[in-house]
């Protein structure tokens, strides 16, 4: 905990799931917090939770996708706490679609929370991350950030990007000899409302309400305590990645195996996983 202990600490996204974990599990560990989210009202329980333990805390309505206004608030945040150490990007959204049916602008909505989000908030506090001396930014990537499944390819796209962007940024660190660790989170399903709030394109003739059903039960295995947990004790020894739930280990398992051909695995090669019914299937399947 030594990590954590009287440093600051900025969450994004920290009104609901993982992000509202995170918050709470730093405060505990003794750092202070400058939390943000678009969803005031979840901030303000994250708020209230943070007071109630004694943890210093900054909050703010913060939209990941305003380049300028995440400047101007991180200098805001040094300015207030006088340090920062740890950034935690964790805003973001998920949209379901193939890409025949996806529109262009939903795809760049996508892109603008869940990497260009990612980006700006890394961007912006990377000076006074490396100034604080004990530096770490750490970056919310996904389960389909390791391995990709049909309809899903604006979110899988980001999530990609958010992966490659963090692992070069860890590079770029060790190369310049900068204080500053850099770890990129996968997680897999995590009990939040990250599925309620996911928008469906038109034409996927999907359930929304039995596909949360099947994504509660089939697939969101780990708390958001859980998954922040995982995520504090990775910081704490400068993992460079941290797959969060069995779902996630066994998903880069089976892309470390197979190779380009897991998708063969996962619909239709031979085998025991060409015949199981995946999420990825029930994802795309049409009303009956």
């Amino acid at each position: 905990m030594q990590k954590f202990a009287g440093k600051v600490a900025v969450v994004t996204g920290a009104g609901s799931g993982i992000g509202q974990a995170l918050a709470v599990e730093l405060g505990r560990a003794g750092a202070s917090l400058a939390i943000s989210d678009v969803n005031t009202e979840g901030l303000a329980q994250t708020e209230e939770q943070l007071k109630a333990i004694g943890a210093p805390v900054k909050t703010d309505r913060l939209d990941v996708t305003e380049r300028e206004a995440f400047l101007a608030y991180a200098d805001e945040v040094k300015d207030h706490f006088g340090k920062v150490n740890q950034i935690y990007n964790n805003a973001g959204l998920t949209h379901i679609g193939t890409l025949e049916v996806t529109d262009f602008k939903d795809i760049e909505r996508v892109m603008d929370v869940d990497f260009w989000g990612v980006v700006n908030g890394t961007k912006a506090f990377l000076p006074h991350v490396i100034a604080s001396g004990d530096g770490h930014i750490i970056n919310i990537s996904s389960v389909l950030g390791v391995m990709a499944l049909p309809g899903q390819v604006a979110y899988v796209s980001a999530k990609f990007a958010v992966r490659g962007f963090t692992e070069a940024l860890r590079q770029e660190m060790a190369v310049a000899g900068h204080p500053v660790g850099v770890t990129v989170v996968h997680p897999g399903g995590v009990k939040t409302s990250f599925g309620t709030n996911a928008v469906v394109a038109e034409g996927m003739g999907i359930d929304h309400d039995k596909m949360l059903e099947n994504f509660d039960q089939q697939v969101a295995k780990t708390t958001p305590q859980q998954a922040a947990q995982t995520i504090i004790a990775a910081v704490g020894k400068n993992k460079a990645r941290v797959l969060i739930g069995a779902d996630a280990k066994s998903a880069d398992l089976l892309v470390r195996v197979a190779g380009t051909r897991y998708h063969e695995l996962l619909f239709g090669g031979p085998g025991l996983l060409g015949r199981l019914t995946t999420f990825g299937r029930r994802l795309l399947a049409r009303k009956r």
